[in-house]
C-alpha cells in the first residue's frame, strides 16, 4: 500500500484540489493543512515539497497548480 499526504495551505487553489483530486484517490490519503500544522512544515520541505498543493505519494512530491509557496508559510 502506498503512503500518500497531502499538502496545503487552505486557499481556494489548495480546497479545489483537495476536493477533486485528494478526495477521489481514495480515503486513506493523509490531509495535512500547513497553515494550521505549521510543525509539518519540515516534513513538507524534505519531501521535496515547494509549494502548495502538492501530493506526496511513497516519498515522491507532485504538484498541483500553486497556491502559495512553503516560503509563505512560514
Amino acid at each position: 500500500m502506498s503512503n500518500v499526504v497531502f499538502f496545503h495551505a487552505g486557499c481556494p487553489v489548495c480546497v479545489a484540489a483537495e476536493q477533486t483530486v485528494a478526495d477521489a484517490l481514495r480515503d486513506d490519503v493523509e490531509k495535512v493543512h500547513l497553515g494550521i500544522q505549521k510543525n509539518r512544515l519540515k516534513e513538507a520541505e524534505a519531501a521535496g515539497v515547494r509549494s502548495v498543493p502538492a501530493l506526496v505519494i511513497d516519498g515522491q512530491p507532485f504538484h498541483i497548480n500553486h497556491g502559495a509557496d512553503l516560503a509563505d508559510l512560514k
